[in-house]
């Protein structure tokens, strides 16, 4: 008898039986067992398939489509009556992704006017003000290809033939900030890049993060605070997601009064 325990086949059966029985015993409604596959169900299947081959589909095609929905529409609800979907971490958090989401298109589903856009604007100025950006050319001297790399550069401020060092990112950038400068060659290069006027000469030697440059600093834009139009698309993405974010929490707080919390 252990040995028939063992097999998978008898398990499976086994598990089928005890599922069947289950479902059984928790039997609901007669109108549970309907399933309705009307035209707009249709039209969507169809759209799907469009959207992913490109055409629609054909009869055999579709009829093959609509029996894959009935198949899965008929697992879900077993799934659920069963209660399959409880002390699943996974459905639980796509389950309040899901309400998140039903909360979010609510909110966004009046579009704002242009006034409330323009007074958005107006409060979070800062937000869209444009920081000083540079655009500038460089020639790099390596400190692990050579004895005294700053000597070299300096050297190279007087000598137009002496050749940099191969570099791993670009040779020349346009309209970068101080901070971006930063991010890619570090903090002292980019402060002392912005302490620049802009020349048609080289200047330097800067250090960076990877050694030692010459810079041609061909423009130097200060800070700015672009008009409304310029900066339009962008309020209006911070203001809806402003938006959805005050109503999850307002939809939380409303939920929230109606349970009661104990802390055992």
């Amino acid at each position: 008898m252990t040995h028939l325990l063992k097999d998978p086949l008898i398990a499976f059966l086994g598990l089928g039986a005890a599922l069947f029985v289950a479902a059984t015993l928790l039997d609901g409604d007669a109108t549970d067992r309907v399933i309705n596959v009307d035209a707009a169900e249709m039209n969507r299947l169809t759209q799907q398939w469009n959207a992913q081959m490109g055409r629609s589909p054909t009869a055999e095609e579709l009829e093959g489509l609509i029996e894959n929905f009935i198949q899965e529409e008929i697992y879900f609800r077993e799934a659920l009556r069963l209660s399959l979907d409880q002390g699943d971490i996974i459905v639980r958090r796509r389950l309040v992704q899901k309400l998140n989401f039903l909360t979010e298109d609510i909110a966004a589903s009046q579009p704002p006017s242009e006034a409330e856009l323009r007074a958005f604007h107006d409060a979070n100025a800062e937000r869209y003000r444009l920081p000083a950006r540079y655009s500038f050319r460089h020639r790099y001297f390596s400190t692990d290809r050579r004895a005294n790399a700053k000597a070299d550069a300096e050297a190279a401020l007087v000598d137009p033939d002496a050749k940099g060092d191969p570099f791993m990112l670009q040779r020349a950038y346009a309209e970068r900030s101080e901070r971006a400068v930063g991010d890619l060659f570090g903090r002292e290069f980019a402060k002392a890049l912005a302490q620049l006027k802009p020349s048609p000469d080289w200047q330097g030697p800067l250090r960076s993060a990877y050694g030692w440059h010459l810079v041609k600093l061909e423009q130097a834009l200060p800070e700015a605070q672009p008009p409304f139009e310029e900066v339009a698309s962008r309020v209006a993405t911070d203001l809806a997601a402003e938006r959805r974010e005050e109503a999850n929490a307002a939809y939380y707080e409303a939920l929230r009064s109606r349970y009661e919390v104990q802390r055992l």
